[in-house]
């Protein structure tokens, strides 16, 4: 069950979602400073959010509750869903927006580069570099993935994001969200020099 509200005094959204999984509330601001709390049960999942209010400039709020015993992987997921949902909504009918971004992003000795096109069409193309298959905290490392199908399938956002190098698994991680955040933050952007919904169809949502 979900519900929805937009706040029509800028790109503002709050969501919550609840199944019989979790339980999540999250509020975004697409144009804020990073500002928010992020408590998710998943102390991982927390700190990657926490970069990606921070690099992507969004005010980001989010609290959930889920099934931990189970492990993560129903709150990871339903984090990304209603986070997807929250910047579909925020965007309104992305009028003004720069529409394509490509951010790539070193840590250490990894590397990953994401590439979004906010096209109305969701899709993802994932590459994980040979990310190794661990448990970092209480985040299983293949849950990067889900997450980021959450959110693109979600936000109608075509995704593509490339781990270009690494050996440590929290460092390729860290690298993916803080692309993530990134490319997103230039995409959603006004574009001064663009008028209207930069798409010769006229419309980039579903």
């Amino acid at each position: 069950m979900n519900s929805q509200q937009n706040n029509s005094s800028g790109r503002n959204a709050e969501i919550s979602r609840k199944t019989g999984e979790t339980e999540v509330s999250l509020a975004i601001n697409l144009d804020g400073k990073g500002g928010g709390k992020r408590s998710t049960g998943v102390g991982f999942l927390d700190h990657m959010l926490d970069l990606f209010a921070r690099h992507g400039n969004f005010d980001l709020e989010v609290s959930a509750q889920g099934d931990l015993e189970t492990g993560a992987h129903h709150t990871v997921e339903d984090v990304g869903i209603v986070l997807g949902q929250a910047i579909d909504q925020a965007l309104g009918d992305r009028s003004g927006i720069t529409r394509y971004a490509t951010a790539t992003i070193p840590m250490d000795e990894a590397r990953a580069t994401c590439s979004i096109d906010i096209s109305g069409r969701p899709y993802v193309a994932f590459s994980d570099g040979g990310l190794p298959q661990v448990t970092i905290g209480d985040f299983d490392s293949e849950l990067t993935e889900e997450f980021l199908r959450a959110v693109a399938n979600n936000a109608n956002l075509t995704l593509h994001l490339t781990i270009e190098a690494g050996t440590n698994a929290h460092h390729m991680v860290e690298a993916s969200f803080k692309a993530l955040a990134r490319a997103l933050r230039t995409a959603v952007a006004i574009d001064p020099n663009q008028e209207g919904v930069p798409s010769t169809k006229g419309t980039l949502t579903q």
